[in-house]
């Protein structure tokens, strides 16, 4: 009798289970959120004595050109 009743709990568990289960297929998920406008892309340049490129606004500005730290700028012209 214990084995029918275990049975039975683990038949209805199965079926809440299930049911549940479907519910969520059915369901479509929440639409994403639109991503916030991107930021404008900034002008880059190219250090003239290494060759990295950074943003022209955090560049060192030099008589030969722009460079990436106030070291190659000393080094370059210097």
């Amino acid at each position: 009798m214990k084995y029918l009743l275990v049975l039975a709990v683990l038949l209805v568990a199965f079926h809440v289970w299930r049911s549940n289960r479907r519910e969520r297929m059915r369901t479509p998920p929440p639409p994403k959120a639109r991503p916030q406008s991107l930021a404008k892309p900034e002008a880059m340049t190219r250090c003239a004595h290494c060759g990295m490129h950074l943003p022209a606004n955090e560049a060192v500005p030099g008589q030969r050109g722009s460079y990436c730290s106030r070291q190659h700028l000393g080094q370059a012209e210097g």
